[in-house]
């Protein structure tokens, strides 16, 4: 997320899967229709978040529990310490209410329901970890149905987690719902295209339950005219004379009696002159990331895809190969999109040349001792040689300088150079190889 440009991608992915909520890490990603009805949020610690929403029933709201798990080698301590904080979570969550508990729990579950087969199907995937046991007994002890076990999906559509290397899959994110309304979740499944360079795949629940808006104040969207058209003389003077004439109507009514009466009066006559003479300002949303960037984008995601379909071994390693390749030109691209953003020129350029593929090395030119350019790589060595054997090599001199030694010691520190002195060493180094 916190990457330049990513809150764009994943926000563009929610539109192509027309999600209602998303859920990231410890963080809940809302569409307009949510954010209407979202009725309020709080933290509990850094690995659970808890939002609750309004639905078409009076009486029943929807709390919604994101949750980012220990995973299975983290202690004992830390694993004990964030059920007993998700226990405390959800009892405060009431009975009526729709309770959805989802997230990165690092819990495989399997396909053995054996002794659960109240809170999980048949249709999961692989053997159970300890993790998977720990999440299977807290749904038990809290009447939550994990939903990934209960829908038959192909392998590929049940793994939401794939190793770097391509070869490992595990079923770890899950979506949990109470047993109450068990009936209201009406399929999970994992949705391999999406792509916003995670090593988690998109896992999606369709719940039927409608969110009802909330009207609350200021909840209204706030109408805006082309006020710039008022710096023509002539629309301004229209504007004037329709304010003037819609206020001089209502006051030969007799409508505009009280102070009240007179503040809508002339509300009114403002607003209907606005939208006569000056019209409605449309809004253009601007991302937040170019075109230029959001291509590279698709580029990285149709090579997912192509990781995706590979079906042999050697076929998913090219995949994953270009794929890395992609990600690692997006993830340039959003950082050139920053760089400028902040005005740092110089990491523009160097970002600019990487993307360019132009990985230039200044040449310097070696001449022999007449000054003629050596082309052959051979000459140029012999050359290099025949330099330092007449420069390391020089005869004694015939009349050495008598240098009498100090008459006491120089207080010299013999100790390793400090990380200041090595730096200070590279940049005069570098001045002498290669001068400005």
């Amino acid at each position: 997320m916190y990457e330049e440009g990513k809150t764009a991608q994943i926000a563009a992915e929610m539109r192509n899967y027309n999600l209602t909520l998303l859920g990231i890490r410890v963080a809940l990603v809302l569409s307009k229709t949510a954010r209407e009805a979202l009725i309020g949020w709080e933290a509990h610690g850094p690995r659970i978040i808890r939002a609750s929403f309004k639905t078409k029933h009076k009486r029943i709201k929807t709390n919604i529990i994101q949750c980012y798990a220990p995973t299975n080698d983290a202690e004992e301590e830390a694993k004990d310490e964030f059920y007993n904080r998700l226990q405390s979570v959800i009892d405060t969550c009431r009975e009526r209410d729709v309770t959805i508990m989802m997230g990165d729990l690092n819990a495989k579950i399997g396909n053995d329901n054996t002794g659960y087969g109240e809170i999980m199907g048949k249709h999961g995937l692989g053997q159970m970890n300890e993790n998977g046991e720990r999440l299977a007994n807290f749904c038990a002890s809290n009447k939550q149905v994990i939903g990934g076990t209960l829908f038959q999906h192909k392998r590929i559509h049940k793994a939401t987690w794939v190793s770097p290397d391509q070869l490992t899959e595990n079923q770890i994110d899950h979506i949990c719902i109470n047993k109450k309304f068990r009936r209201s979740l009406q399929d999970t499944r994992v949705k391999r295209a999406a792509d916003v360079a995670s090593d988690h795949h998109l896992l999606t629940g369709s719940i039927k339950l409608k969110l009802r808006k909330m009207k609350t104040e200021g909840n209204s969207q706030r109408i805006r005219y082309n006020t710039r058209f008022l710096q023509d003389t002539q629309i301004l003077q229209e504007y004037k004379i329709a304010v003037k004439n819609k206020y001089q109507v209502l006051q030969e009514k007799g409508e505009v009696t009280t102070f009240e009466d007179h503040w809508k009066g002339i509300k009114e006559t403002i607003t209907t002159s606005c939208h006569e003479i000056l019209g409605v300002k449309k809004y253009h949303h601007k991302e937040w990331i170019t075109n230029d960037t959001l291509r590279k984008v698709q580029e990285r995601k149709a090579k997912k895809a192509g990781v995706n379909s590979s079906r042999t071994r050697a076929e998913k390693a090219k995949a994953q190969k270009e794929y890395a390749e992609a990600n690692k030109r997006t993830k340039q691209a959003t950082e050139a999109e920053q760089a400028a953003k902040a005005g740092t020129m110089k990491d523009l350029y160097d970002i600019t040349k990487k993307l360019a593929g132009k990985r230039s090395k200044q040449e310097r030119p070696v001449k022999d001792k007449a000054g003629k350019q050596l082309e052959g790589e051979e000459e140029q060595r012999r050359r290099w040689k025949e330099h330092f054997e007449e420069l390391l090599n020089r005869p004694v001199p015939p009349n050495p300088p008598n240098i009498t030694p100090a008459d006491e010691d120089l207080d010299i520190d013999w100790g390793p150079p400090t990380k200041e002195e090595i730096k200070i060493a590279l940049k005069l180094l570098r001045l002498f190889l290669f001068p400005p």
